[in-house]
């Protein structure tokens, strides 16, 4: 608990205390590193301050998340301030970290705050470590505070070309904005899209984009019918008595596919729990 308040009280120190900071000194923004939008024609619009970033400290900060629910916590305004500034849906952005640093307890995410896995490309000048992925010992991306690895990540599909027709799509899409990332080559994996598409709905990350949007937000656009494209999903309702062992007897699945379809680290589960119990393109 007290290494939660700490993290919690870092976090809040840039999100709060200093980007007000920053607000009433916008006159001195030449001595910051300042990222903006490539179209200068929209800052006007969705320009809060927010794209400014606290400047770096040279300090690593240390996270260690103890749950997918402290993640979403801890990273939700980070990725809402995200996309008023680069018009990437807040949900996709968080589960694309939650996905990509093993729901914040994966080694790279611990050790680089690096939550994208963004590897250094030509033309990193940032600090980087190495880490077994495709190939032994690659060379990654490595940050002193997550904040400036989800600025990283915007900055990373803004800028390069492929990735240009998913700022065509609806803020409030997530679901196209799930299939244009594979489709623009952002991961090999064929899931990916429905993986994305399945952590968004399970723990409402949608909800980020309408706080961003507000009256622009069309709730429409996430009760579509399920088509050819989109995974087949059943879901069972966790009942007093129930154990994932159970579950599975009951559905015919392994206990392993229960956990890897839910993202559960251990074999607990509570009463009223949704939980993916047959997918159809999701094994």
């Amino acid at each position: 608990m007290i290494q939660r308040l700490a993290t919690v009280a870092v976090l809040l120190c840039f999100l709060s205390g200093c980007k007000v900071k920053q607000r009433a000194t916008r006159q001195s923004e030449t001595q910051r590193t300042v990222v903006r939008s490539d179209n200068d024609t929209e800052e006007t619009e969705e320009d809060d301050g927010s794209f400014v970033l606290p400047k770096d400290t040279g300090k690593f900060v240390r996270f260690e998340i103890g749950s997918v629910i402290e993640y979403v916590q801890t990273f939700s305004e980070i990725a809402q301030l995200e996309m008023k500034a680069y018009g990437i849906p807040a949900s996709i952005t968080l589960a694309q970290g939650l996905l990509e640093s093993g729901f914040g307890k994966g080694e790279l995410a611990r050790k680089t705050n690096n939550h994208f896995g963004i590897k250094c490309h030509t033309g990193w000048q940032g600090d980087y470590d190495f880490h077994d992925d495709d190939e032994k010992g690659e060379c990654f991306r490595k940050y002193n505070h997550p904040m400036y690895s989800y600025r990283d990540h915007s900055v990373f599909l803004k800028n390069r070309s492929r990735y240009a027709s998913l700022f065509d799509l609806r803020k409030d899409d997530y679901k196209k904005w799930a299939y244009g990332l594979k489709k623009a080559g952002y991961a090999t994996d064929k899931r990916y899209p429905s993986k994305l598409i399945s952590i968004i709905e399970k723990y409402d990350l949608h909800k980020y984009d309408q706080a961003v949007l507000g009256n622009r937000y069309k709730a429409n656009t996430h009760t579509k019918p399920v088509t050819a494209s989109t995974p087949s999903i059943d879901k069972h309702v966790v009942k007093k008595g129930d154990t994932l062992y159970s579950i599975s007897r009951k559905y015919a699945v392994s206990v392993d596919d229960l956990k890897r379809w839910n993202y559960l680290y251990d074999n607990s589960i509570k009463v009223g729990q949704k939980l993916t119990v047959k997918t159809k393109n999701f094994n």
